[in-house]
């Protein structure tokens, strides 16, 4: 067992940054271990046992349990901290975007960004619908920051955390976030909440 918070994450992985984001905004100390998907250190046995789903990121806490999933794993480190609302509804809502984010942001704009940016893929040979969802996805985000500064409520949340750690890196999926102002604006604000 580690003293510490163990994060096994890949660091070409949005999801992984925002486990690291959470842990360094609550100032919690960890260790990362560094487990590419690329090269498959998700399917080795040892990595198994510990998840076997075979994904990352994963964390160990101190007294050995295992926690997987990105969103779970930040609700658990926020635990009590502002990045959850009190009030039950802006906690719902905070949540709400959590399983958006997971269910229709990140397997249109994480997926392309893999395909394009580390698979090298030409245009041509990615899923052609990942391009019009990806702008779809953009626009709904642009369309709620429009008349607001954070997702939720009047300050960070893991809803921003959530959302940012893949838009920051649109362009390398193919989107210009230029197109989408409000988007852009955003993501400069969150990074510089997160020391970005």
């Amino acid at each position: 067992m580690a003293d510490v918070l163990t994060i096994y994450g890949d660091s070409i992985s949005g999801n992984c940054h925002k486990v690291r984001f959470v842990a360094e905004l609550m100032k919690i100390p960890y260790r990362w271990i560094e487990t590419s998907v690329l090269k498959k250190e998700t399917r080795t046995p040892e990595f198994l046992a510990l998840n076997p789903a075979g994904q990352v990121p994963i964390v160990t806490l101190p007294d050995g349990r295992v926690l997987a999933q990105s969103n779970a794993i930040m609700l658990y480190l926020a635990e009590g901290s502002d990045l959850i609302p009190q009030d039950a509804y802006a906690r719902a809502q905070v949540v709400q975007w959590l399983f958006w984010e997971q269910y229709s942001h990140e397997t249109v704009i994480a997926v392309r960004r893999f395909h394009k940016h580390y698979l090298q893929k030409a245009d041509a040979d990615i899923d052609p619908t990942l391009l019009p969802r990806g702008e779809k996805v953009l626009g709904l985000m642009n369309d709620h920051l429009a008349q607001r500064r954070y997702f939720v409520g009047e300050r960070l949340s893991l809803a921003d955390i959530a959302l940012v750690a893949y838009t920051r890196f649109g362009h390398e999926a193919g989107f210009d976030l230029a197109k989408w102002p409000h988007v852009q604006t955003w993501v400069q604000r969150i990074e510089a909440n997160l020391g970005l």
